[in-house]
């Protein structure tokens, strides 16, 4: 009996692939828990417009990820730390604090994990984070955040 899966199932294959199993199995288990309907003509269409609907939304995703990129290299994110005698500073900026001084400063929401640079801004000044915006089958695309620290007074 050939399926077409319509969730991931372990040992046997992704969402929307069509695979062959026995009838007992198809037919007793995967398609009443919702994980397969049958390999049907209708089906098959149905599983070709949701991949073209798919593919389709990953293309503008990819392009929203690339246009948030350019927008992203000319943006600096204001921070102030306290600071020693020194010079030096006292703490870090975290990934979660750049990306909520993302959101507060230049209303752009984006999730603290997609930080490649897992380090955290800990010097007063200019400091570079690499941000991987969109990751499919499009392929990488990734910004880059200006993070500035200045001295609190």
């Amino acid at each position: 009996m050939k399926v077409i899966l319509t969730q991931d199932v372990k040992k046997l294959g992704k969402k929307g692939e069509t695979v062959e199993v026995s009838d007992g199995y198809g037919s007793n288990y995967l398609i009443p828990k919702g994980l397969a309907k049958a390999s049907t003509s209708t089906s098959q269409k149905e599983l070709a417009k949701e991949n073209a609907a798919e593919a389709a939304r990953q293309k503008e995703l990819f392009a929203e990820a690339q246009a948030l990129a350019k927008r992203l290299e000319s943006i600096n994110v204001e921070f102030k730390a306290k600071t020693g005698k020194d010079g030096r500073m006292f703490g870090s900026i975290s990934p979660k604090e750049i990306a909520d001084g993302l959101e507060k400063q230049w209303d752009i929401k984006i999730d603290k994990r997609k930080f490649v640079d897992k380090t955290p801004a800990n010097i007063i000044g200019y400091t570079r984070l690499k941000i991987e915006l969109y990751k499919g089958s499009e392929g990488v695309v990734y910004g880059t955040v200006n993070v500035h620290v200045g001295e609190e007074k």
